[in-house]
C-alpha cells in the first residue's frame, strides 16, 4: 500500500524535478520565508545532484526538511486516531521512519535542474490558526504546477509545514492516512514502521 502511494507521489513530484529557485521572489511573511528557505536548499542540492548522489542529497536535505516541516505533527495526522494508543517509543520510531520516507523522496526525485523555477507567490492565505503559502513550479514551457503548503506556528513564530497540497489541492497527508490505514489496523506501529523503512530502502537504491 505504501509503496503504491510512494509511486504515485513520485509521478507528481517528478514533474518538478530539476526546478531552480526563482531569484526574484523575496517573501516577507514568516511562513512564506520558511518555504523560500527550503526551496533554496533544495535547488542548491539539485545543482550538485549528480555529484552528490542520492545519499549526498539525502544528507544535505535532511536538516532542511527538519527545519521546514513539522514532522511529529505530520506523522500523527498521517497515522490517525490510533496514534494516541501507541507507546512513546513507537511514536518516536514512527516519526523517524516518516522523516526518512519524506527526505528520501526528495533526494530521489529532485536530483538535477534544467531551467524550471520554484516561485513563492506573494499572497499568503490566512486560515487561522494556519497559513497557506502558495508556490508554483514554472517549467520553461507549459503550465505551472502548484505546490501549496499549509503552515502552523510551532512556537515562537516558527512556522512549519503541516501538509503539502500537490497540484494545489491534493493533500499529501490525506493520501498518506488512506494508504497507512490498512497497515496500522492490521500490524500496528511495528508494521507501519517496517513498511515505511522498506519503501525508503528501495528509494535510496537510486
Amino acid at each position: 500500500m505504501i509503496k503504491g502511494f510512494a509511486a504515485g507521489l513520485v509521478t507528481v513530484m517528478a514533474l518538478a524535478a530539476g526546478a531552480p529557485a526563482h531569484a526574484a521572489d523575496a517573501p516577507t511573511d514568516p511562513a512564506a520565508k520558511k518555504v523560500r528557505a527550503f526551496y533554496d536548499v533544495l535547488v542548491d542540492t539539485m545543482k550538485g545532484g549528480a555529484k552528490l548522489g542520492i545519499q549526498g542529497r539525502y544528507n544535505k536535505l535532511k536538516p532542511a526538511v527538519e527545519a521546514a516541516f513539522n514532522l511529529p505533527a505530520m506523522t500523527q495526522f498521517a497515522v490517525g486516531p490510533t496514534w494516541a494508543k501507541f507507546s512513546a517509543a513507537d511514536q518516536k520510531s514512527l516519526i523517524e521512519a516518516f522523516e526518512r520516507l519524506t527526505v528520501s523522496n526528495y533526494a530521489k526525485n529532485f536530483d538535477s535542474y534544467n531551467n524550471q523555477q520554484f516561485v513563492v507567490l506573494p499572497t499568503v492565505i490566512n486560515r487561522a490558526p494556519d497559513k497557506v503559502v502558495q508556490s508554483e513550479m514554472r517549467p520553461p514551457k507549459g503550465d505551472a504546477i502548484k505546490f501549496n503548503y499549509r503552515m502552523r506556528d510551532a512556537g515562537g513564530g516558527d512556522w512549519k509545514v503541516i501538509d503539502v497540497f500537490l497540484a494545489g489541492f491534493t493533500s499529501q497527508l490525506a493520501l498518506r492516512r488512506s494508504e497507512f490505514s490498512t497497515t496500522v489496523e492490521k500490524d500496528g506501529a511495528p508494521g507501519l514502521i517496517k513498511k515505511m523503512n522498506q519503501v525508503s530502502d528501495n528509494t535510496m537504491k537510486g
